[in-house]
This record gives structure tokens, sequence and C-alpha cells, in this order.
């Protein structure tokens, strides 16, 4: 009773910001209950305000931005999910930023030395306390260390953890009751969103974790020629303080002054997707929140990238899945498109509903015809993930959590290149990189290379395999007689391993 009791508190104080802002429309738009409409009214009633000057989304936007890091968050994935907000207030979420004013630099200057565990000039030298940047979950300062290395320190926000804990419980008990009360809800499935939600912030708000983010893209990328990652200073980094070598490039999102330094930028457009693809698709861990904040330009055009707070990774079938929608749509073979759907199991047939693969096809052409051959500056990644979401309904698709990430970063990634080229054609730039890891990873050698893999697995196995049989057969008064010998099997599976390696040495 005393949670219960707990949310409805803070639902009140939630209630009377949404309120202020007029944004309690969801309220009267989704299918409630009546007396929870009519609370909704008297909120508004009692501590609104009329805001017709703004829209729907804008409204919601500034709410969430004053409820906190986890309304933000939650404003953040709501973004990509055009099916449950609609197209137009999925753009105004795909605005926030994670503004907020800095805490005070005496609380700061106390978290680095309590976790560090010594005094901040034994530490640093030159260190800031104007912080360069302030954000939802954390505020950084410049300062150089003692052996005079420029870095850029991380605090996170006092208090930060209790907030996200309080409102994602609030969040987890609300989906929760979603599912069980309003009709379509499971297929959303809101609770598995959530849970998405609360382990990225558990990762967020260890900042250790996030200097291993650095570190593992870093190694990734380290001889790439278009973009550059900074190096952690694993001495100066604990749970809620972390160092990073300083970057000093020109903000991407400031035109002017990279058009002034003689930077290409188409070309640079191109850098920011093909960099994104290859996090994606090449090593199955990217950056989540590539927006203009956390991206600069070197002097020589390479990218540089910070804040590694928010990570994806997804496995090697998610990566095929990926190249292999891409590529149907690029080629524009709509029945491949629909059948990759329906391999990676996201789209479950019925014909007696008509939810066929040729009925799918048809969807997958509506969607992808009108934009072949077309430039970016009429068609867009966002779009084209809004059409996708709005036939899931019809074809019983149920939210993928793994991918939200993914999603809501080609939706970004896609911003940050048009804003340096309109003219940029995402297709165009991401084929180079999509071909080539298909190519590595889908071909025949990768057939051959997945066959011996599955082999030597299998192989590994079979000596307990062999032990369970064993097992078996003393514990059974009449064990059944395998239509296969265990020895025939083993002899069968080794002749097929040899074969399969034999086949690979000749392919290299």
């Amino acid at each position: 009773m005393l949670p219960g009791f707990t949310h409805l508190s803070r639902l009140f104080g939630i209630g009377r910001i949404l309120a202020r802002h007029d944004a309690l429309f969801p309220v009267q738009q989704a299918p409630l209950p009546g007396a929870i409409k009519a609370a909704a009214a008297l909120f508004q009633a009692v501590f609104g305000r009329r805001r017709p000057d703004l829209r729907e989304g804008e409204r919601m936007a500034a709410a969430m931005a004053e409820l906190g890091p986890s309304f933000i968050k939650l404003g953040q994935v709501l973004s990509v999910r055009p099916d449950i907000v609609g197209s137009a207030m999925a753009e105004d979420l795909g605005r926030l930023r994670d503004k907020l004013p800095p805490f005070p630099w005496s609380e700061a200057k106390a978290a680095i030395e309590a976790e560090l565990g010594t005094k901040l000039e034994q530490l640093y030298i030159g260190f800031e306390p104007v912080p360069v940047a302030a954000a939802s979950v954390a505020q950084v300062h410049f300062a150089e260390t003692l052996e005079g290395q420029p870095v850029a320190v991380k605090v996170l926000r006092p208090q930060v953890e209790a907030a996200f804990a309080r409102d994602l419980a609030l969040f987890a008990w609300l989906a929760g009751k979603a599912e069980d009360c309003l009709p379509g809800m499971q297929r959303l499935r809101p609770r598995a969103v959530i849970e998405t939600v609360a382990q990225q912030v558990a990762i967020e708000l260890d900042l250790r974790l996030e200097a291993a983010a650095a570190s593992e893209i870093a190694d990734n990328f380290r001889d790439d020629p278009d973009l550059h990652v900074p190096r952690p200073d694993w001495n100066r980094t604990a749970r809620r303080v972390l160092t990073l070598e300083r970057i000093t490039g020109t903000p991407i999102e400031d035109r002017d002054a990279l058009i002034a330094a003689g930077h290409d930028l188409p070309r640079l457009a191109e850098r920011v997707i093909q960099s994104f693809l290859r996090q994606a698709l090449r090593d199955g861990y990217f950056h989540a929140d590539m927006h203009h904040g956390n991206l600069f330009v070197a002097a020589d055009g390479k990218l540089q990238l910070v804040d590694f707070g928010i990570m994806g990774r997804i496995d090697l079938g998610t990566r095929r899945f990926m190249a292999e929608m891409l590529g149907a749509f690029l080629a524009g073979d709509w029945r491949r498109a629909a059948e990759v759907h329906i391999e990676a199991g996201y789209v479950p047939l019925d014909p007696a509903s008509g939810r066929t693969v040729e009925a799918f096809a048809q969807a997958c052409r509506s969607i992808g015809e009108p934009i072949l051959g077309k430039p970016v500056a009429e068609i867009s990644i966002g779009r084209l993930l809004a059409q996708l979401f709005q036939i899931t309904e019809t074809f019983g698709m149920r939210t993928q959590p793994h991918l939200l990430l993914l999603q809501k970063t080609m939706v970004t990634v896609e911003g940050v290149a048009r804003s340096l080229d309109p003219e940029v054609n995402f297709w165009e730039a991401s084929r180079p990189v999509v071909g080539d890891w298909a190519s590595r990873n889908m071909g025949p050698e990768a057939q051959i290379r997945d066959g011996i893999a599955e082999g030597v697995a299998t192989l590994r196995r079979l000596p307990k395999l062999l032990r369970d049989l064993e097992i078996l057969a003393a514990q059974s008064e009449s064990p059944p007689t395998p239509t296969v010998a265990p020895d025939r099997k083993l002899h069968w599976l080794l002749g097929i391993i040899a074969a399969l390696l034999a086949a690979h040495l000749l392919l290299d």
C-alpha cells in the first residue's frame, strides 16, 4: 500500500507541473477511465494555464525538462516512438537537450576529493571551477593534470541516483498498470521499454563504466581516419568522477566556424553517417547519443566524439537484420525487406488475418518506393522509421527494446548530417559501409566460418552429451537403442568439421 501512496503523491506533483505547461492533453486523449480524465481537467483548471501559442510537443518537452533527468530520458525514448506519440510530437521531443543550471563548485570539489581519496591539488592544476557544460546527470570542468595533460573532468550531480530511482520506480508502476488495463498496450511492451531505460541509466550513473565505454570505442577506432575518441585517465576516475583527454576541436553545430576553417561540410556529413554505421555494424557497439553537442571537428577534419554515458550494443544477428533490411530497401527488393523482418521474428505470419509475406512486402513497397532516388531534402530516416512504425500494429509487430537506442541514434545522426549538408543522401553515404560489412559477414566465406564455429561449439559439447547418454542408459532398465551409435556420431561430426576446416583453408 505504501509504494502506491508514494507513487500517487509523486503523480500529484507531476500533474501540477504538466498543468502549468498545458501538457495534460495525453490524459484527455488516452482511453482512460472518466475519473482520471476528470482529475486531469481539475488540475488544469486549478494549477494550469493555456498555451495555444505552442505545439503540443513543445509544451510536453518543456514540462519534461522541468520534471528532471528521468523525464528527459523518457522523452528521448518516446521521440523515436511515433507509433505511440505521433510524428509531430516525436519530432518536438527529439529536440530535448539535457541542459540544467550547474550545481555549486564546492559540491563538485567535495565529490571529486571524496571519490578519488585525495586533495584536488594533488591531482590537477589549473582546475576551472566554472563548468563548461551542465547536463541533467553531470557537469564537466576543464583542468590539467600534474603531468601537464589537458583533461575534461565529469562529476555526477548530487543525489541524481536517488532522483532516477524514484522516477523509474514510478514509470515501472505506471507501465504495469497500462499493460494490465489498456487495450493494445501489451504489444507496445511499456514494461520492457522502462526496463531498457533503467538498465541504461544504471550504466550511465557509474562513470567507471563510461570510461570503459570510451576505452573500448577508442580501441575500435584506433587507426580510423575519420573519428578520434578521447582516452580515459584511469588514475583520476571513479564511480562519480571521470577524467578524459580534453577535446579542442570546433563544435560541429558551429557551421560558420567550420566554413571559416575551410572544412568540407558535405564530407563531414558523410563521416558522421559512416562512423556511426561502422560502430553499429562492424563493432556492434555504438555511441547512442551522437547529437551536435557531443561532436567536434579537429583541425585536420577528423570527427571527435565525447560523452559515452549512453551506449548501445547489438549482436551479430541484429546487425545482419539491419544490413539486410537497409540493403533490401536500397535495392527495392520489397519481398526481401518483408522476409528479413519475418526471419528475425519481428513480424508474425497469420494468413487467416491477412498477415502474409506478400502483404507485408506490399507495405514495405508503399514506404520505400516513394523515397528511392530522391534527395535527402525530400526524405528522412526519421520519416521512414515513423512509417514503419505505423504499419506495426496492422502486422502485429511488437516493440523491440534492444532496437530503441539504435532507432534513436539513426534519427539523431541523420539530423546532424543534414545540418551540415541538407543534400546529403543517407542511403548513398551508408552504401560503402553496409556493402563492405555485408561482403565480410553475409557472403559464402562468412557462412563457412559460421559453420566451422558451430561445429567447433558442438564438438566441445560432445563429451558432455556422451556422458549424459551414458548416465541415462545406466538409469534406464531398457535404454533405447540409438539410430546412430555415439562413436559413429563422433566420427561423423569430426568428418564434417575437418571438411569445413579444409574448405576454410582453401578459401584463405
